[in-house]
């Protein structure tokens, strides 16, 4: 049988479990103006009236029942996730210590011994249920501030991808504005160069027979003029013809030479600045790197403050690769140009011996690795980097030059050409004092 006083949804709930009716009763006319009541008499009932909703807000409970004692009752309610929040209160005439040190291993939170004063009663249940009303708000309040958490944690996460994808953008931009301006900077001056060089290399030859005619003419006239004019003697001597007949057929050699040496300098420029299609095209790396050493020559030669820097070329037998050309030259002129910048920061404070006697190198290795990736390494013997430099090197904004000499954006740059770009990968080994080597790798296809 299961008693019920008249409800309240305003008041709490306290279920009460005695076999006794007469507890019931009492406890009922105690509790009946503050609290709303439900009651049952086993603990089967008892278990059916703790998870229907409400539920209660508080269970007053007797240890000593037929079927289902109340440790065991206890139990059953605490092992049922539904239930194990509600707070008991036992009450019984029991009153040895280990029934009630029993009742609160069992999961209990107070313990009344019968015979109990009203006062007592309504203060603890009171407590009790304010304790657990609390504890109730603070549980959903802790709830809703890990929602909101996790929805800042969500837009923060948001922010951050977009954040990331304007900066991948704005590198995107500048990377292809740069290409844009320097391939048509290039190809103009290369333009400009191969119109005259063109003019002169062409007429190199018709000049080279023309002076051997002449030649040809002034030794037919020598022959036929009178052996005893003096004033002809005189002017050979005068102008050195012998010397004019050696020395100018070199002279035109020497020019041709150096229309070579141009043109091979324009078509460098050409090579480094050509512009790269929509899609992949075969190139050979080595050319690439080449072209981008000619650019840099000015900066490689000695001059009065160190010698010229060695340029170690172990190039690999290695297969013409797909790739957008004119993006990789730009990898190559960074990681060449950041070198030579790193050997002039080593020779400060050394005397031209000193550096001589252990000289500026940069050495570029080509090899395969596999049957599908290509290896370029570019390695100097400069100054090397600090462990911090190192894990910021291919930040987008991080230079340690002066503000008014870097950017911060050409090693991202060349990151992004190679990983983004090429699917390849791009690494740094550095150790201060002792060098820096950057390794990339590329797929063939």
């Amino acid at each position: 049988m299961t008693t019920h006083a008249q409800t309240n949804p305003a008041k709490s709930k306290v279920l009460i479990v005695d076999d006794d009716p007469q507890n019931i009763y009492i406890l009922l006319e105690i509790l009946k103006n503050d609290y709303a009541i439900v009651a049952a008499k086993n603990g089967t009932k008892a278990l059916d009236l703790a998870i229907q909703t409400p539920q209660p807000d508080l269970i007053v409970l007797d240890v000593m029942m037929p079927d289902m004692d109340g440790y065991a009752l206890c139990q059953a309610i605490k092992s049922r996730p539904e239930t194990q929040d509600i707070p008991i209160i036992f009450i019984s005439a029991l009153d040895r210590a280990l029934d009630k040190v029993k009742a609160f291993d069992v999961g209990g939170i107070d313990y009344i011994t019968k015979p109990f004063q009203r006062e007592e009663i309504l203060v603890r249940i009171a407590t009790h249920i304010e304790i657990y009303h609390l504890r109730q708000r603070l549980y959903h309040q802790t709830i809703q501030l890990t929602e909101k958490n996790q929805k800042l944690i969500r837009i923060n996460q948001d922010l951050q991808a977009q954040y990331h994808q304007i900066k991948t953008t704005q590198l995107k931009l500048i990377q292809a504005e740069k290409m844009a301006s320097l391939g048509e900077l290039m190809a103009g001056i290369a333009h400009e160069i191969n119109n005259p060089t063109g003019f002169i290399k062409a007429n190199i030859n018709p000049a080279r027979t023309y002076v051997q005619k002449l030649f040809g003419l002034i030794n037919f006239l020598l022959q036929e003029c009178p052996s005893n004019a003096t004033h002809i003697q005189d002017e050979l001597e005068a102008v050195d013809l012998e010397f004019i007949r050696e020395d100018l057929p070199q002279l035109i050699n020497s020019m041709d030479l150096g229309i070579d040496r141009i043109c091979k300098v324009s078509n460098s420029l050409r090579t480094f600045s050509r512009y790269d299609q929509d899609h992949k095209v075969e190139f050979k790396l080595h050319d690439g790197i080449d072209s981008t050493l000619l650019i840099l020559k000015h900066r490689t030669q000695g001059n009065k403050d160190r010698p010229a820097i060695d340029i170690v070329k172990n190039y690999g037998n290695i297969p013409e690769i797909y790739c957008f050309p004119g993006q990789l030259n730009q990898v190559f002129m960074n990681l060449l140009a950041n070198a030579i910048e790193a050997l002039d920061e080593a020779n400060q404070g050394k005397s031209f011996d000193e550096i001589k006697a252990n000289p500026n190198r940069i050495t570029i290795e080509t090899k395969m690795v596999g049957d599908e990736q290509v290896q370029v390494g570019i390695q100097d013997n400069g100054c090397g980097m600090k462990p911090e430099v190192k894990t910021r090197i291919f930040d987008q904004g991080f230079t340690t030059k002066d503000v008014s000499k870097g950017t911060g954006l050409g090693m991202a740059i060349a990151k992004q050409i190679v990983t983004e770009k090429h699917g390849g990968t791009i690494t740094c080994k550095s150790e201060l004092g002792e060098g820096t080597e950057f390794i990339i790798s590329l797929p063939m296809k």
